[in-house]
C-alpha cells in the first residue's frame, strides 16, 4: 500500500493558517481605513483652526505691533502667556471615565475658543494683548493632549506614528494656508473702520465657532460605540488594543503616580520642550524676521515666503510618520530631523550678509520641527498605557509647552537686546540639537525600545 507522508511544514494546515493571517490582515486594514476616514479629518480640522487661532498673531504683528506700540519683548511674552488648565490628575480622570463608558476626548469648547480668538480684534495695547492671549490659552489648553490620548484608544501601535502624522499635518498646513490668507486680510485695512489685523482675527475666528458644533455629533468615544464599524471590525480592534495594553502593563506596570514622577516621562518632557521651543520660537517670529532680513515691503509676499517651508513641512510630517511605522525606530527618527533642523538654523543664522541663506536655514529648521512630531508621540505609549499614559502625556505636554512661552519671549528679548534676531535663532538651534542628543540616549535604553 502506497502511503503518502506529510512533513510538518506541508499540506493544508499551513494553507489554512496563511488564509487566516491574510484575512486578519485585511480586516485590520479595513478597520484602520474606516477609523482614519471617520476620525482624522475632523480632528485635523479642529487642530488646524486651533493652531491658526494661536499663531495668526504672527501675521497680525506685521502691522498690529507698530499700530499699538507693542515692543518685541512684549509681543514675545504676550503670544505665549497662557494658563494651562490640563493637569495630570485630569488626564487620569479622563481615561478612567473612558474605561467606564464615558467620553475619552477632552473636547475643547471650540465655539468659545473661536469667540475668544475673534475677540483679539479688540486689543488696544500691551495689557489687553496679554489678557486676550491668556483667555485663548485657557480655551485650548486641553485639546492637544486629549487628542493624543484619544488616538491611543483607536489605533494600534503599528499605525500610531502615521496617524499622529496625519493629525499633526494640520500644524504646517495651518501656516502654509493661513499665512497667505492672513496677508490678504491685512489688505482690508480701513473697511468699516477696522484695521487689517482686526479683520484677520475676526474672519479666522468664525470657522472655529462653527466647527465646535460638529465635534460632539461626529466623534465617537470608543471603538465599542462605533456603529459605523462592522461587528468584526469592532471586535478585532478591541482585541488588538487590549492585547497591546496587556503587554505594555506586563513589561512596565507603570501606575499613574509613577508616571507623574517617572524619569522617562521627565526626560521625554525635556525632549518635547526642545521641539516646542523650535516650533513656537521660530513660528511666531518668522514673518517679522523674513520681512526685516529680506527687506520686503509687501506683507503678502512675506506671507508667501512664510508659507513655502510649511508646505514642504506638511508633506514631511506625513512621510515621516509612515517611515516611523515601517522602520520601528521612533527615537532615532525623532532625533534626525531635530538635529538637521537645529544645525541648519544655528549655522545659517550667521549668514546675515546673505539673507536668502538665512531664509534657507529657517525653512530647513521649520521642516525638521514638523518631521520630529510623529516619532516622538509614539514614545510615551511604548512604556505606558491606560491612566498612566494619560498622566504621562499630560505631564509631557505641560512641561514641554513651557517652551511655548519661553521660545517666543526669548527670541523677542534677544532681538531687543542685540537689535538682531540672530542670537535668538542660534539659541533655538542649540536647544533642538540638545533635544536630539537626549532622545537618542533615551532610545538606546531598553524601556524605550519596541518589543
Amino acid at each position: 500500500m502506497n502511503r503518502r507522508h506529510r512533513s510538518p511544514g506541508s499540506g493544508s494546515p499551513p494553507t489554512v493558517s496563511a488564509s487566516l493571517d491574510t484575512a486578519a490582515a485585511e480586516l485590520g486594514k479595513s478597520t484602520y481605513l474606516a477609523a482614519a476616514k471617520r476620525l482624522l479629518p475632523l480632528l485635523a480640522v479642529c487642530y488646524f483652526l486651533s493652531y491658526l487661532d494661536r499663531t495668526n498673531v504672527s501675521v497680525a504683528a506685521l502691522t498690529m505691533n507698530e499700530a499699538l506700540g507693542i515692543s518685541a519683548t512684549a509681543f514675545g511674552l504676550g503670544v505665549r502667556v497662557v494658563l494651562h488648565r490640563l493637569f495630570p490628575r485630569r488626564g487620569a480622570e479622563q481615561h478612567d471615565h473612558a474605561q467606564s463608558g464615558g467620553a475619552a476626548l477632552d473636547r475643547p469648547d471650540h465655539d468659545q475658543l473661536g469667540i475668544v480668538a475673534a475677540g483679539q480684534a479688540l486689543v488696544g495695547g500691551e495689557s489687553s494683548f496679554y489678557l486676550a492671549r491668556i483667555l485663548l490659552g485657557v480655551m485650548e489648553a486641553g485639546f492637544f493632549p486629549g487628542v493624543i490620548l484619544y488616538l491611543t484608544l483607536w489605533f494600534p501601535a503599528a499605525q500610531r506614528a502615521r496617524v499622529v502624522g496625519w493629525f499633526m499635518a494640520a500644524v504646517p498646513l495651518s501656516t502654509a494656508l493661513g499665512a497667505p490668507v492672513g496677508g490678504l486680510l491685512l489688505r482690508l485695512d480701513g473697511i468699516w473702520g477696522l484695521a487689517g489685523w482686526q479683520w484677520l482675527f475676526i474672519v479666522e475666528g468664525v470657522p472655529t465657532v462653527l466647527v465646535g458644533f460638529a465635534v460632539l455629533r461626529w466623534l465617537t468615544d470608543q471603538p465599542k460605540d462605533a456603529s459605523w464599524l462592522t461587528p468584526q471590525q469592532r471586535n478585532s480592534l478591541a482585541a488588538t488594543l487590549a492585547a497591546e495594553t496587556g503587554e505594555t502593563n506586563n513589561r512596565y506596570s507603570t501606575t499613574s503616580r509613577q508616571a507623574l514622577i517617572s524619569p522617562r516621562v521627565l526626560a521625554l518632557s525635556m525632549v518635547y520642550f526642545a521641539i516646542v521651543f523650535g516650533l513656537y520660537g521660530l513660528g511666531f517670529w518668522i514673518p517679522t524676521i523674513i520681512k526685516k532680513s529680506l527687506s520686503i515691503a509687501d506683507n503678502f509676499v512675506v506671507t508667501l515666503l512664510v508659507a513655502a517651508p510649511y508646505v514642504v513641512g506638511t508633506l514631511a510630517i506625513i512621510f515621516w510618520g509612515r517611515l516611523v511605522d515601517r522602520r520601528g525606530r521612533p527615537a532615532k527618527l525623532t532625533a534626525v530631523p531635530m538635529f538637521v533642523g537645529g544645525i541648519a538654523l544655528a549655522v545659517t543664522a550667521f549668514g546675515t550678509s546673505t539673507p536668502w541663506l538665512g531664509y534657507a536655514g529657517l525653512s530647513v529648521c521649520a521642516i525638521g520641527v514638523m518631521a520630529s512630531f510623529p516619532g516622538f508621540w509614539t514614545l510615551p505609549s511604548a512604556f505606558m498605557s491606560g491612566a498612566a499614559a494619560a498622566v504621562g502625556i499630560a505631564v509631557i505636554n505641560a512641561i514641554g509647552n513651557l517652551a511655548g512661552f519661553a521660545g517666543p519671549y526669548w527670541v523677542g528679548w534677544m532681538t531687543d537686546l542685540f537689535g538682531d534676531a540672530k542670537w535668538g535663532l542660534i539659541s533655538i538651534g542649540v536647544v533642538m540639537i540638545s533635544g536630539a542628543m537626549a532622545v537618542l540616549c533615551l532610545g538606546n535604553a531598553p524601556p524605550l525600545t519596541r518589543a
